[in-house]
Parts: structure tokens; sequence; C-alpha cells
């Protein structure tokens, strides 16, 4: 079982598929860890090649196994569109800690729609052991 936190740094999108005819979408990513789920700020106006750089934190704990972000498009007066959506594994990450930000496929409708670039960084919680260090020990340290 994994207990810990995990940071996610979303970066950016590149070639993601405009679901605004009329003018450039206002993109924005929902990340999901399990039950958790959190929302990154809406990049207006910049349309397909979003940029947001912004830090997400996620407490892991049991058989989590994947992080997954939908892109979406802020609409003004109608319900948002989906421009598609990412699942990445978490396995390799808890084993590695680190992973720079590394290019992955948007997807909707298993069509390609774009690329979203995630940076992920896992801590594991410190295991729960007493320090039994000679401080805490009190024996011949805490004697005078």
């Amino acid at each position: 079982m994994v207990r810990g936190t995990l940071e996610v740094l979303l970066v950016g999108a590149k070639g993601l598929e405009n679901t605004d005819f009329l003018c450039d979408m206002d993109p924005y990513a929902i990340l999901i860890c399990r039950t958790q789920e959190q929302r990154s700020s809406i990049a207006s106006g910049k349309g397909s090649d979003p940029e947001w750089n912004e830090t997400f934190v996620f407490t892991v704990s049991g058989n989590v196994s994947e992080l997954v972000i939908k892109l979406m498009d802020s609409d003004a007066g109608t319900s948002d569109d989906l421009v598609g959506e990412v699942t990445i594994p978490l396995e390799p990450l808890f084993s590695e800690r680190s992973l720079p930000p590394t290019a992955y496929n948007v997807v909707k409708d298993q069509e390609y729609c774009g690329e979203i670039r995630v940076g992920l960084t896992f801590t594991p919680d410190p295991e729960e052991q007493q320090d039994y260090s000679e401080e805490n020990y009190g024996g011949w340290n805490g004697s005078s």
C-alpha cells in the first residue's frame, strides 16, 4: 500500500483541438486522483497552446494507480466542452519518486487531440516508527 504526497506540476499543452469555432478557446484542467479533484485556472484566450505552470498536491493512500487529467474549454453561457483527457499511470512514479515534465497524449473518443506536459513528484510518508536514538532512550545520557 502506497502512502504519501503526490505533487503535480501542470506545465502546459500543445496542439489541442479547438472546440470554439469563432474564437480561441479558454482551456483549463481538472486533475483527479481517486476521489480528490482539483481544478487549474482558466488560460483565457490561450487557444490550443495554453500554459499554466501550476502545482497541485494530492494525498495518496491505498491502491492509487493513476492520475486523470481532463482538459476543458470554459464557455460563458453554455456548459464547458471536454477537449480531451489523459490517464497517467503512477506505478513508475512510486519507484522513481520524481518524473520531469513529460508530454502525454490527450485523447477524446480514442482519437489524438494534442498533448499536455506534466511533471510529477511523489514523497512517501515517513514510516511510523519511533526514533530510538540515545537521546530518546533516557539511559546514561538522561541521567546526571
